[in-house]
């Protein structure tokens, strides 16, 4: 039984290999890892990984520096699985992590502990099926600092759009809709988004300012009758 699953594995992670512009050497390769990553107990590094491998620890660490486009690779896998109506969602989270040399490490929000902690943040892309009601996972992006936004003058919400703005091919050839909740309601994460061809579905903050300005006709004073 467990035979038959693993051969259905490498047969669907091979055709989406297949899919992708990469030679035969680099397929077996990136196979070998997504195999690595079953059997490996507890935690996954480079060490672990040449132990329980055909290829040596180094190896490992040449490969990994080299680009991977997980956008299409989990894009090929999810397609025959898919129905029609789906929609994009953003959505980041916080992983703890110690220590001072790990790129990118900051304080960021995390919402089981309503406050910022020190650590990393990836904002998970994914497509919502809802017919099926579920999520396939597309690609995990990392989050920069707040700090070192600031040196290229920009706001969590503009990194934030930019993620999804950047990846605007791969994305609206799959949906146009993205969804994300409250904290994204906010105009610095929609306006580029739709001006990018993207709509966005999301829940109003708590400080929402629904209050839209007068552009007719007035004279007189006080506050116009029909306003009244």
């Amino acid at each position: 039984m467990i035979f038959t699953e693993v051969n259905t594995f490498i047969s669907v992670v091979r055709s989406a290999l297949n899919c992708l512009s990469i030679n035969k050497w680099r397929r077996d390769f990136l196979l070998e890892i997504f195999m690595v990553y079953l059997v490996i107990p507890g935690r996954i590094n480079f060490k672990q990984m040449s132990r329980y491998s055909k290829y040596c620890e180094q190896r490992f660490r040449n490969q990994f520096k080299k680009r991977f486009d997980y956008m299409a690779f989990n894009t090929s896998l999810i397609k025959p699985y898919i129905s029609e109506r789906i929609a994009i969602s953003f959505d980041p989270s916080h992983i703890e992590k110690s220590g001072k040399k790990t790129p990118y490490l900051g304080n960021f929000w995390t919402g089981s502990d309503q406050c910022a902690r020190r650590g990393l943040e990836i904002s998970q892309i994914a497509l919502i099926d809802i017919d099926s009601n579920q999520s396939f996972h597309l690609e995990a992006v990392q989050t920069v600092p707040v700090k070192t936004l600031r040196t290229a003058s920009m706001s969590l919400s503009d990194w934030y759009a930019h993620s999804i703005i950047t990846r605007k091919e791969e994305l609206q050839k799959l949906s146009s809709i993205v969804v994300a909740d409250a904290f994204f309601s906010k105009i610095t994460f929609i306006q580029p988004l739709v001006n990018e061809g993207f709509h966005v579905i999301s829940k109003l903050r708590d400080d929402a300012n629904l209050r839209y300005k007068f552009t007719g006709e007035y004279s007189g004073k006080g506050r116009p009758a029909h306003l009244a």
